[in-house]
């Protein structure tokens, strides 16, 4: 059994090499060729959780699961926010074939997804950038979104301006386009044609009159039904699309308040990401459109993440090709 940490997990993977793997893995959800249950969550003392989030991929003859915790509060206190392990099994013998950190995973795959959905729904011609804020998830984003639109200028927001400024020196030798602090979301966002809301804020930060027509968001941080970082006004203008829609309409905050509110239908929801990689459903229908992916982050795609490191060719060849190893 192979054993992945944080370091071997970095260093293996990017955001770049987990696209193709994410693309193959939400397409097999929309076509009903994975099973992905709802996670199940342990509220610890507030805000802290517990999940556990299985998952199975018959195509690719593995089955896996997420043990994650999540304690906002740490990176205060310079620790991580979100810890845990993925355990991928071969699907014939239920043999257990690796254990992989899942907070390099998580991070890596999250900017790989928002990757995917920026290729399916961001403008062609998309050139500004506005991450909103300074944590890992900013710094995968980042990196990952410079290959899928030709970015010439990027902004970054954080609460606290050192952070901020510390983000643009962190990333200077990193990338092509050194990231420039912003005063506030609202001037983070201003002209931006793609935007990365990156904070768990349990409150919005961005609403419709910050945001230009023709903007796509990547909506990553709140995780939880009374969490949201988009308004009310921002979700009923925009197309939205979600990861999965049966997990949106358990937990997803920025989804759920709105039609609380009586300001969208259950119907607002346009499509799954994978529904429009396989020509299910349709994505960006005109320039000035204002689309929204909301991720909760999935359980397929942190054990197809796992497989990728476990051997590339669970996702190089045609499924179900060769045998797994053990």
């Amino acid at each position: 059994m192979q054993l992945w940490s944080a370091d071997d997990v970095r260093q293996a993977l990017s955001p770049q090499v987990l696209v193709p793997a994410m693309t193959d893995v939400l397409s097999d959800l929309a076509r009903g060729r994975a099973v992905q249950p709802l996670r199940w969550v342990l509220d610890l003392a507030p805000p802290a959780l517990l999940g556990l989030m299985p998952a199975w991929l018959p195509e690719r003859r593995v089955v896996g699961a997420k043990l994650l915790t999540v304690f906002p509060d740490n990176p205060g206190a310079g620790r991580p926010g979100h810890q845990g392990v993925v355990v991928l099994f071969d699907d014939q013998t239920g043999s257990p074939l690796a254990i992989v950190d899942a907070e390099a995973v998580t991070a890596l795959r999250t900017a790989a997804v928002s990757a995917v959905a920026t290729e399916c729904l961001a403008r062609p011609d998309a050139c500004t950038l506005a991450l909103l804020g300074t944590g890992t998830q900013a710094e995968t984003h980042l990196v990952g979104l410079m290959d899928v639109r030709p970015f010439t200028r990027v902004r970054v927001w954080s609460r606290n301006r050192e952070h901020a400024a510390a983000f643009q020196r962190r990333m200077a030798g990193r990338v092509r386009v050194v990231p420039e602090p912003a005063a506030s979301p609202a001037d983070a966002v201003a002209g931006a044609d793609v935007v990365c809301t990156l904070t768990g804020s349990p409150t919005p930060i961005l609403d419709a009159a910050d945001v230009d027509a023709g903007t796509h968001i990547n909506a990553v941080g709140a995780c939880r039904p009374r969490h949201r970082e988009l308004g009310t006004a921002l979700v009923a203008r925009g197309r939205l699309y979600v990861d999965h829609r049966e997990a949106a309409a358990r937990e997803a905050g920025d989804y759920l308040i709105p039609l609380a509110e009586g300001a969208i239908a259950d119907s607002h929801i346009v499509a799954e990401l994978g529904q429009v990689l396989v020509g299910e459903r349709p994505g960006r229908q005109a320039p000035a459109d204002v689309t929204i992916f909301k991720a909760l982050g999935l359980a397929v795609e942190d054990v197809a993440a796992a497989a990728v490191l476990y051997g590339q060719r669970a996702f190089k060849a045609s499924p179900r090709s060769e045998p797994a190893g053990g």
